[in-house]
């Protein structure tokens, strides 16, 4: 069987020395890159199944690396953060990266959080219950995991479509914050509210007329979310 491959990168070598024992030893196979130029690099030549990112670099930071690692791979990222370094981790998840840790961190929360994006990765075992979903303008495809808005395609990410498909699944139910954590990102997330937070308001933007009065995900204060049953 073909080992899950993680790319790190950092410009400290310890790290990189430090996380790639430890990633050995968890059975991945692991590539390292010292900086963004690499590390682009590396996704391009390696096709990794997953990197795990520094964003203080030299010569090219986390941002600017994992915005061009966008233009081109939707590979799953975990980035590194300073501790308490709330606007990184909004702006690194806002380009588009998966999940965040902070610096210092214990090395086997990361192999949990890796153990979670892996689980995200696998095809859903939950039978669907129906093939589409028309809401107004927007139309849900569960069978080809496609939304369209208006007629048009719109893009989503992994974590998008899970965040969609989960809600529309239960169209007309309250989801509450941990239940949505739980079943997206796993439990090791359930209280993690900035994150879900973070990613609602990327998939507004996407789906929304005027993402500050949405109108398709329903916020229920201190409670959760809700994607309403469509008027008869």
């Amino acid at each position: 069987m073909k080992k899950f491959v993680i790319l790190v990168v950092d410009d400290e070598e310890r790290i990189l020395n430090f996380l790639t024992s430890k990633l050995k030893a968890s059975g991945y196979q692991v590539l390292t890159a010292r900086n963004g130029i690499e590390a682009l690099e590396q996704a391009q030549a390696q096709n990794p199944d997953l990197i795990v990112l520094d964003l203080m670099m030299p010569k090219m930071d986390g941002f600017e690396t994992l915005k061009e690692l966008r233009s081109f791979s939707s590979v799953p990222v975990i980035i590194l953060t300073a501790k308490d370094a709330d606007a990184d981790k909004i702006k690194g998840l806002n380009l588009g990266a998966d999940d965040y840790l902070s610096k210092p961190f214990n090395p086997d929360e990361l192999v949990a959080r890796i153990g979670a994006v892996r689980r995200r990765l696998e095809p859903a075992k939950r039978r669907k219950t129906f093939e589409s979903l028309c809401l107004g303008d927007i139309t849900i495809n569960f069978r080809k995991n496609a939304v369209t808005v208006k007629g048009k395609e719109k893009y989503l990410t992994r974590i998008e479509w899970l965040l969609l498909s989960e809600l529309a699944r239960n169209i007309g139910r309250l989801m509450t914050y941990e239940e949505l954590l739980t079943s997206v990102w796993g439990t090791e997330y359930r209280g993690d509210l900035q994150l879900l937070r973070t990613w609602i308001s990327r998939l507004r933007r996407k789906l929304e007329d005027d993402p500050s009065a949405p109108r398709l995900i329903r916020t229920i204060p201190k409670a959760g979310y809700i994607i309403d049953q469509p008027s008869a």
